[in-house]
């Protein structure tokens, strides 16, 4: 590594980056399934290793993320304090994200990863040597969350910043399709494991089995090479930072990608709604809580698993673009839905008892929300590839940062606009105008954006 005096940057000696243009496989190549493509599985082992060490440990961090809910919970019998867990977490996951770019871009991204993974696990060694000794408070949760959630933001810019690396460019998006099918395996096993460990053998036990399970995420990091940023390095600091950010003003293509998933995350995030459509407006209360929250998951999954034909699409800003519309008109359809509910008649529902609850109407709104999550599996595929792709080696771990900063702010602005329209406006507004505002907006802005709207993954730019 050689330091310059007057350039606050640094040269890793490594291979110069490859701007040539991606091959993709001939389509008779690829022709044929319609399921998700194995070859990223098959043609490297190191991917193989980080994703099934990465799906096993993710299923005891959903489960940890669960029991800690339950256990605040259980020492305040407070609904409030189990929602300040994701609130008090949220500032310092951004804060990591960015922070945690600047480092995987200025240092070897397999140890940035270890060193997260190491203070994840540790994080979750000490909740379950407290639970053991029973010494847990409140506040000692809070924190201990707050420490694992920062980790975890940690690894995972890392770990996207690893991937364009160790995958040659034409398996990304069945490498982002893969990557859908374990979070919708973590989603749906940890929180359901988590129930039955808290309830049967305590929190001590559940905690100590995330611990467990944990160690198979050390097994794909420890295999990796070491993988430091190629070409010009900036030192670590702020400027780091202020200079990442500054590149997406270069990158139209990048830039609107972050702006069209904003858009689609802050005007069509139903799930605040969830508790009142259940109560009032199709009925079933947690039951149908339940439903309607899996069934964006269980589309996101189905459209991993049926994911066999992303390969074959070059042109991926017109991709983009029909997933976030048809995502905008799910949206909009869930709120057409809950309109036809507020009424007396078929889809309507009311108590909280399951007997009691519209069954054409829950299973109406559970099949849009499907959609919803298929949709927004099939444009974070495409973004995902996008960023993998277009930007720069020695970028990659500080827009990575500012895409998780994107992801994790935009659903808790949903949040607020579903809060604020529902204090002056019947319950199925916000899904129903969000949803037509989706589609109109986004169309209109991607279609502006030549580049854009015929990006061609062949020849990706930023």
């Amino acid at each position: 590594m050689e330091n310059h005096s007057r350039e606050t940057t640094q040269r890793h000696v490594s291979t110069p980056p490859d701007t040539s243009p991606i091959p993709i496989p001939d389509e008779r190549q690829v022709r044929g399934s319609h399921f998700v493509d194995l070859s990223p599985l098959k043609e490297s082992p190191a991917f193989a290793r980080l994703w099934a060490g990465n799906a096993i440990a993710g299923i005891g961090s959903q489960m940890t993320v669960v029991a800690i809910g339950l256990h605040v919970y259980e020492l305040t019998g407070s609904t409030g304090s189990v929602a300040l867990v994701g609130v008090l977490s949220l500032l310092p996951m951004i804060i990591a994200g960015l922070y945690g770019g600047m480092l995987a871009d200025a240092f070897d991204r397999r140890k940035v990863a270890l060193v997260a993974s190491c203070v994840a696990w540790g994080s979750t060694i000490v909740l379950a040597a407290l639970a053991w000794t029973h010494a847990e408070t409140v506040g000692s949760l809070y924190a201990l969350s707050i420490v694992n959630a920062v980790a975890a933001t940690v690894i995972g810019t890392s770990r996207q910043a690893i991937l364009p690396r160790i995958l040659p460019p034409h398996l990304l998006p069945a490498a982002s399709a893969l990557g859908g099918i374990s979070l919708g395996v973590m989603v749906t096993v940890g929180p359901a494991l988590a129930g039955v460990l808290v309830a049967s053998v305590g929190f001590q036990w559940t905690y100590t089995v995330d611990a467990v399970l944990f160690l198979a995420a050390f097994t794909g990091v420890l295999a990796l090479p070491r993988i430091a940023p190629e070409g010009e390095v900036q030192r670590p600091g702020l400027a780091s930072i202020r200079y990442g950010i500054g590149f997406l003003r270069t990158a139209p293509n990048i830039r609107m990608s972050f702006i069209v998933d904003i858009i689609a995350m802050t005007l069509g995030q139903p799930r605040v709604l969830f508790p009142a459509v259940g109560a009032v407006v199709l009925g079933g209360g947690p039951v149908t809580v339940g439903i309607l929250t899996a069934a964006g998951a269980v589309g996101s999954l189905v459209s991993s698993v049926l994911s066999g034909s992303v390969g074959r699409v070059t042109r991926h800003g017109r991709a983009i673009r029909w997933a976030i519309v048809a995502y905008g008109l799910s949206t909009a359809g869930f709120g057409v839905v809950l309109l036809l509910a507020s009424k007396p008649g078929v889809l309507h529902g009311i108590g909280s008892r399951i007997e009691d609850a519209s069954i054409p109407g829950i299973v109406a709104a559970s099949v849009l929300l499907a959609l919803t999550g298929a949709a927004d599996n099939i444009s974070s595929i495409f973004r995902n590839t996008m960023l993998q792709t277009a930007v720069p080696d020695n970028m990659r771990g500080r827009l990575q940062g500012i895409f998780i900063v994107v992801v994790t702010g935009g659903p808790r602005l949903g949040d607020a606009y579903i809060g604020i329209v529902t204090l002056f406006a019947a319950l199925w507004v916000p899904s129903l105008v969000g949803g037509l505002l989706i589609a109109v907006v986004v169309w209109i802005l991607i279609r502006s954006l030549p580049s854009f709207e015929h990006y061609d993954a062949r020849n990706p730019t930023p």
